[in-house]
Formats: structure tokens, C-alpha cells, sequence
């Protein structure tokens, strides 16, 4: 599998959100963040900053899911990506 351009494949990463109160989220109001937590699988031809393996969260309303060779892998854009840990 190779994306091309600006496209990035990643897999979800399923965490549990903690509040600073210390009240974990359920999976429904996580549902309900922007942001969303990812490992790449495979960074586009001309992604310059971000590289395979790398964990992003990114804007999870600018991306979408397909399955490929049976796995769900979740599609978005370099530009929608907002951090790289």
C-alpha cells in the first residue's frame, strides 16, 4: 500500500480520555472530540514531516475510513494533522 500526495493512512488508536477531574469519558462523548488519536501506517509521497510509525492526532472530521486487504485503516490529509508526539 502507498499513498500518494499529501494523503496519510493511519490506525486508530482507541485510548481512554480522562477528564482533570479524573471522570473517564465513555466511548460516545469521545466520539464527540475533533481530534483523534492515530499511528501512520504510511505517510504520502510528498509528506515531508511526518514519517511511518510516527502516533498524530488530527482532525478527525477532515478524514475517512475504508478497508484495505481487510484491515480499517482510516485516510487524511498532512495539512489536518495538528500534532506529532
Amino acid at each position: 500500500m502507498k499513498a500518494i500526495g499529501k494523503n496519510i493512512v493511519v490506525k486508530i488508536i482507541e485510548e481512554e480520555i480522562e477528564t482533570d477531574s479524573g471522570l473517564l469519558l465513555s466511548q460516545e462523548d469521545a466520539k464527540g472530540l475533533r481530534y483523534q488519536k492515530a499511528e501512520v501506517i504510511e505517510p504520502g509521497s510528498d509528506v515531508t514531516v511526518i514519517k511511518k510509525k510516527d502516533t498524530i492526532y488530527f482532525d478527525k472530521r477532515q478524514s475517512y475510513t475504508m478497508i484495505i486487504k481487510g484491515e480499517q485503516v482510516t485516510i487524511t490529509q498532512e495539512r489536518d494533522v495538528v500534532v506529532v508526539l
